[in-house]
């Protein structure tokens, strides 16, 4: 599952190349993307910054409520689930990406691999929205079984949209929609590195309630 991406792109070109009205305000987010952080989506025409994750309520053994957990990965087999189904049905956004990352070694020894479309900058990859109270608006990035480049890394990628079906995701038809929830047949282009994968998250300091987007 994907739990990493970049997103390079000063938010101006990423409304050029969707098309798409910018945010008011101006945007806060690192260009690696983690869960529970802000990220950028196109929803309704507009590019918007969210966080990364639906908020899941956890309770401790006591059953005192302990801070929400970001759900980032959304599977294309649980798109009718109840947690997920409304906003597959109302809420698709496109979520613009130049890389995602896997890790790949031994336990405790696991690296970073990053995979990206060849000659692309700039891609989609589906997406799912709502509004919480716990973060404000939120978004989830959907998964399908892995193809090509991909399944050397793990046997799940992100659904990659094609440009010429950015409409498709995000218009009425929900049957066209789900029809899009495919693995990529597509080239795919794989960056092996020796960047540690643990660190990176935990080295964030997480964000105050502020700083979320609302």
């Amino acid at each position: 599952m994907c739990n990493l991406y970049r997103m390079t792109k000063a938010p101006s070109e990423v409304a050029h190349w969707f098309n798409a009205a910018e945010m008011p305000g101006g945007a806060n987010f690192g260009a690696e993307v983690y869960p529970g952080y802000p990220g950028l989506v196109v929803a309704d025409g507009q590019l918007r910054q969210m966080s990364w994750g639906f908020p899941l309520q956890m309770k401790g053994k006591s059953g005192q409520p302990l801070k929400p957990k970001p759900v980032n990965n959304t599977r294309t087999d649980k798109l009718d689930s109840f947690f997920w189904r409304h906003s597959f049905e109302q809420r698709r956004c496109l979520i613009p990406i130049t890389a995602w990352a896997e890790a790949e070694g031994p336990k405790g020894g696991k690296t970073r691999s990053w995979l990206s479309l060849p000659g692309d900058e700039l891609f989609a990859c589906a997406g799912i929205w709502r509004g919480s109270d716990e973060w404000g608006d939120c978004y989830s990035m959907v998964m399908t079984d892995a193809a090509g480049m991909a399944a050397e890394v793990h046997t799940r990628m992100p659904v990659i949209v094609s440009r010429e079906d950015y409409g498709v995701w995000v218009g009425s038809d929900i049957e066209a929609a789900r029809a899009l929830c495919r693995p990529w047949q597509g080239d795919l282009a794989l960056k092996r590195t020796a960047q540690p994968w643990a660190g990176g998250a935990a080295a964030v300091t997480p964000p105050s309630p502020t700083d979320r987007p609302s």
